[in-house]
């Protein structure tokens, strides 16, 4: 598939609306506590007899300091003394999760987030591996996708050196911005040194994959001293690149509330800055993968995506779509069979359950026969901008365009705009249509239909 993207400032400014980023359909907001422990262990039994492999999500959520900008789920703490106890309540609910699944099922792909992965101690990331690898089958020949998130200034050369050794492949790193101003004004102190030391390191010990993350839309930005971060980033010549839109929110992350919305660039230069960073990263050979992500033609990202087995899940694209994901940690979520299930996201909470030796999923859906044929379609359009109707009709036993009748109505004036193509085969999305992907993928999300007001989504742009 060709895998351009176009940046048409009118179509932009007329598409931009608030909308989810489909890490999942349906989406959290929709995810409610009828679906607990119980419905949970079901879905793991039904999940068992499909023999799949598994992928491992942990959260870490401890951080030292807070970064203002911040919507993760973290702990703000220069405390180390509390991580022995976080990871002593993971540690059990690696052995009551373990219990759920065969022994035979093989982890293919892992991952550590939160917060501050690297916030642990050496000692207890080796430790913490060893327990995993204690109760579920890892992968032992270096070809499963081991990632981690590293804040570079929680790094150094021997970090990147132990995380080799115990098993890690991939990493993506947390940049934002190299400019001092802006830094000062996000409270996120960090130099370009700290950051080419774990890069360097990761080179050295045969990283396969590297990533780099930054934000536009932060005090103090313009296009010119964001393009000096972008050049230094490209210089290093990472595999993929995550180019995230601030979306500044304080109502709802209290963090935020330090920064000064008078110092935030306007709309026109956030769009500025998306489009000369687009620019700038398909002229140094980057394709654009969908929504934020950008990779080298030749890594597995973009090959995968052209060979049509892209897939998207909680923590982004993936290239292994037919994985169960199992959530392990405070407000972690898994996908199990055709569930989602989360855990309890205030720590005490999480603690408690696993002291009375329960599980700590509070909280999930099981989706019915429309999610999973509505999950699949979103899915191909985010990750591969095609679909084949004929191949959906097949799959699901459906008469694609009576199906999506009221879809295809929604499509209609994007497709005046020239964002899509429908015929009676295929919809495709054009360049011009990629960067509101996930406008074309509301089109077809049956929960959007039924709320009124704000829907409480970032925007798309």
């Amino acid at each position: 598939m060709e895998q351009g993207v176009s940046f048409d400032l009118d179509l932009i400014r007329r598409y931009d609306q608030s909308g989810p980023r489909y890490t999942s359909y349906p989406t959290a907001v929709e995810f409610d506590e009828s679906f607990n422990q119980a419905a949970y262990q079901a879905a793991c039994a039904r999940s068992n007899a499909s023999g799949r492999p598994l992928s491992l999500y942990f959260h870490i959520p401890f951080c030292d300091t807070v970064c203002f900008y911040c919507a993760c789920n973290k702990i703000a703490t220069k405390d180390r003394s509390l991580a022995p106890p976080y990871l002593a309540r993971v540690y059990r609910e690696l052995e009551m999760q373990a219990a759920l699944f065969d022994k035979s099922r093989v982890v293919e792909q892992l991952h550590w987030g939160g917060g501050t992965p690297t916030f642990l101690s050496h000692d207890q990331m080796i430790e913490l591996m060893e327990v995993t690898r204690r109760h579920f089958t890892l992968t032992d020949d270096d070809s499963g996708e081991f990632s981690i998130e590293i804040d570079p200034r929680e790094a150094d050369a021997s970090t990147v050196k132990l995380l080799r050794q115990i098993g890690f492949n991939r990493m993506s790193l947390g940049v934002q911005d190299f400019d001092e101003r802006v830094q000062a004004a996000v409270n996120r102190f960090q130099t370009e040194a700290q950051t080419m030391t774990v890069l360097e390191a990761a080179l050295a010990e045969g990283f396969r994959s590297t990533s780099i993350d930054l934000i536009y839309g932060l005090p103090f930005q313009s296009v010119e001293s964001f393009m000096k971060t972008l050049e230094r980033v490209i210089e290093v010549n990472p595999q993929r690149l995550s180019v995230f839109n601030y979306a500044h929110l304080p109502e709802r992350f209290k963090p935020q509330r330090r920064i000064s919305e008078t110092d935030l660039p306007t709309a026109q230069v956030k769009l500025d800055i998306l489009q000369s960073t687009i620019a700038r990263l398909t002229e140094a050979g980057y394709v654009f993968i969908g929504m934020d992500h950008f990779a080298r033609p030749d890594d597995e990202l973009a090959v995968a995506q052209r060979a049509g087995t892209l897939y998207r899940n909680f923590q982004g694209y993936s290239t292994h779509a037919h994985c169960d994901l199992i959530g392990i940690g405070v407000t972690s979520i898994g996908m199990i069979d055709n569930t989602y299930g989360q855990n309890r996201r205030e720590l005490n909470e999480y603690y408690a359950d696993i002291d009375a030796g329960r599980l700590p999923v509070f909280r999930g859906l099981e989706l019915n026969r429309d999610d999973l044929i509505r999950r699949d379609v979103i899915t191909r359009l985010i990750c591969h901008f095609q679909l084949d109707k004929a191949a959906i009709a097949e799959k699901w036993d459906i008469a694609f365009d009576e199906y999506f009748a009221d879809s295809l109505v929604k499509l209609t004036g994007m497709e005046d705009d020239g964002l899509v193509t429908i015929d009676a085969d295929h919809i495709r999305i054009q360049a011009r249509g990629r960067l509101l992907v996930r406008n074309i993928c509301m089109a077809f999300d049956a929960y959007l239909a039924t709320k009124t007001g704000p829907i409480g989504f970032s925007k798309v742009i």
